[in-house]
């Protein structure tokens, strides 16, 4: 195949990724803000463990219909990552219940600080100037149409910090499993959703109780209720695998950077659907610089030296291609499609236009949810 015509196909991968990842985080979130604000269904966290135990049950079929073959995780970072994935998704739950909508944002947004430190400590990453610049355009434009009312205190500020280190392990690990153990986003969630799962599952219903001081058992389903619960865990799937899945092909960093597109659509669907308070000069404004920045890190960051590991231009030059072939990593393309907040899209990152009007109580992602927090849109 020509260079020109793998570059191409790579670009078009990774645009199918992104937009996969975009579409499901969005569509969760509007899901979420109707389950919880609209229909009172505020239990977040058994609802993430919901959202992974649909996931497992995708990633049961696709081994059994032969698309997944066997693979090995260790057990002991299996633990550590599914220990930092749910550190995040009840930290953020708890950060949002403890802080000001205004800090929480903060909060998330320094984010993105701890994984470029991390990728440089531990990847032996480095950055271009650009590429730090286009970074602190994002940061403030997210800020500017995000952050409004700032409040904090000592056991907020405790829960932040946690929901942020948490999130960025999280994410980090993400990679760095792909990566070591040749896993693509099916197989790695093959093993971590069952677990977190089990583990939410069972865990939910008491940090749910903690937070809203109301019991998942005793709430009222109707026919509504039930359907916005199977819609959400179905586009859980999505959300999971395609956050495997860019943060597979890319970074964490580009990941959470790239991201807060998610956020820049929310806040205009919300105008849209909810109506135009809220809406003003400096949010417009942040909303534009944010999309500014967004592309400044596209470009900055494709250049040569703009983000890579120290050393990889030289090993790169010493391969032969069959060796290039030999070392590519395995990763899954944008068929079904990687997770919050969230593993999973952190439903929290839901909550980022609390203030305009949407949801009343906590979300938990991606990642996130969520995500797995639904770490976080």
């Amino acid at each position: 195949m020509a260079p020109g015509s793998k570059a191409e196909k790579k670009a078009a991968l990774d645009a199918g990724a992104w937009m996969f990842n975009v579409v499901t985080s969005v569509g969760i979130i509007m899901v979420n803000k109707a389950l919880m604000a609209t229909h009172g269904f505020s239990f977040a966290t058994t609802l993430t463990g919901m959202h992974f135990a649909t996931t497992t049950l995708m990633t049961l079929v696709m081994k059994w219909l032969g698309y997944v073959q066997p693979s090995h995780l260790p057990l002991s970072e299996l633990v550590k990552f599914v220990f930092f994935a749910n550190l995040s998704i009840v930290g953020m739950n708890v950060s949002l219940m403890w802080n000001s909508v205004g800090f929480y944002q903060i909060a998330k947004l320094s984010i993105i600080p701890l994984l470029c430190i991390m990728e440089v400590l531990f990847e032996n990453f480095r950055y271009s100037r650009d590429t730090k610049l286009s970074i602190v355009v994002v940061l403030v434009g997210v800020g500017v149409c995000t952050v409004s009312d700032v409040s904090v205190n000592a056991q907020g500020l405790v829960a932040a910090v946690i929901a942020v280190c948490g999130t960025a392990l999280q994410q980090h690990y993400v990679n760095y499993l792909q990566r070591k153990y040749s896993l693509n986003s099916l197989k790695l969630l093959g093993h971590t959703a069952p677990a977190q799962a089990a583990s939410l599952l069972i865990l939910g219903p008491f940090v749910d109780f903690w937070l809203t001081r109301n019991r998942i058992d005793t709430f009222h389903y109707t026919s509504t209720v039930t359907f916005f619960i199977v819609l959400s865990c179905v586009i859980s799937v999505g959300t999971n695998l395609s956050q495997f899945i860019c943060i597979g092909r890319f970074t964490a960093v580009t990941f959470q950077v790239i991201g807060h597109m998610k956020t820049i659509l929310v806040l205009t669907l919300g105008f849209l659907l909810f109506g135009k308070e809220g809406l003003n000069f400096h949010v417009a404004f942040g909303m534009i610089l944010a999309i500014v920045g967004m592309i400044w890190y596209s470009s900055a960051s494709s250049k040569p030296g703009g983000k890579e590991r120290q050393g990889v231009a030289s090993e790169k030059a010493q391969k032969s291609p069959q060796s290039e072939l030999d070392d590519k990593p395995v990763v899954i393309g944008v068929t079904l499609a990687d997770v919050s907040h969230m593993g999973s899209l952190h439903i929290a990152d839901g909550e980022e236009t609390r203030k305009h009007g949407f949801a009343k109580r906590p979300l938990v992602p991606t990642p996130s949810t969520s995500a797995h927090s639904y770490p976080p849109v």
